[in-house]
């Protein structure tokens, strides 16, 4: 899936293998991270009375959100 299509792009031609249980483990991560993401952009925009979540919502929250992971 898309976690080995990142590992070969990672890594180019660097042989590593990476268990079934890792990739799990990471997509799991990831799944994670884009919905705290989205809670927190719909939550910056709500606090500016803003009906829609556009990409400066993201902006705004994406500092923290990566300080916290």
């Amino acid at each position: 899936g898309e976690i080995r299509h990142l590992n070969s792009i990672q890594f180019g031609s660097f042989s590593s293998t990476v268990s079934s249980d890792a990739v799990i483990l990471v997509a799991e991560m990831l799944k994670v991270f884009v919905e705290e993401a989205a809670r927190r952009a719909v939550k910056q925009a709500d606090s500016e009375d803003c009906d829609t979540v556009d990409i400066e919502h993201f902006e705004k929250i994406l500092p923290q959100l990566l300080l916290d992971f």
